[in-house]
């Protein structure tokens, strides 16, 4: 029933969503069912190279250009981020375009830079929307992977943010997204061994 319902909010619907559940349980199956049968223009990023490759996409860095440093969300810092940029007008159309945003793994990525990216969406769309727009699908499991974090950098994020989490993001907060939870574990049968992960997760 869940994997119904998250399918029909993200072939039918334009509201943002966050499907989790543990692991096994269809996350990675249902994106890929979804890139074949979704008519709609689709990005896939992920925090890491190797989630990428998993995921079948590219880096959040590399597809939007991003540097690799706490993204400060204040005016004049956005305003240095704009000047880093190098978009090529291959990628601006393609982002202009752009219907949906799958964004992976979204328990590791960090709040400051969700913001970032709602920036650069609403830079080349629709300035007045969250994210330019873009309905944005986000995949994860919050009991797996977290942020990656310095000292210094979670000092510096704890002056704009309650939360380094994604959840934390000022631009997120602005939506009213949907939360899926698939609880069927199709990876495994054997249900001792699901109740030992179950209770290592």
């Amino acid at each position: 029933m869940a994997y119904y319902l998250a399918e029909e909010f993200a072939m039918h619907t334009n509201r943002p969503l966050f499907i989790t559940g543990k692991a096994g349980t269809g996350k990675t199956t249902f994106l890929r069912k979804l890139r074949e049968q979704t008519p709609k223009n689709m990005a896939v990023v992920a925090p890491t190279g190797v989630a990428a490759i998993n995921a079948g996409g590219m880096t959040i860095h590399s597809f939007f250009q991003l540097p690799v440093r706490t993204l400060i969300p204040t005016p004049q810092s956005y305003k240095q981020l704009f000047a880093e940029q190098r978009l090529t007008q291959r990628k601006r159309n393609l982002i202009y375009h752009l219907e949906m945003l799958v964004i992976d793994e979204i328990s590791m990525v960090r709040a400051d830079l969700l913001d970032a990216v709602d920036f650069v969406l609403r830079r080349y769309r629709d300035p007045s929307q969250p994210f330019g727009g873009v309905q944005l699908l986000m995949i994860g499991d919050l009991q797996q992977l977290t942020p990656v974090i310095r000292p210094e950098e979670e000092r510096t994020l704890s002056q704009y943010y309650d939360t380094p989490y994604f959840f934390g993001s000022k631009a997120l907060q602005q939506v009213s997204y949907v939360t899926i939870q698939l609880t069927h574990v199709y990876r495994q049968q054997d249900e001792t061994f699901i109740r030992v992960l179950n209770h290592i997760r």
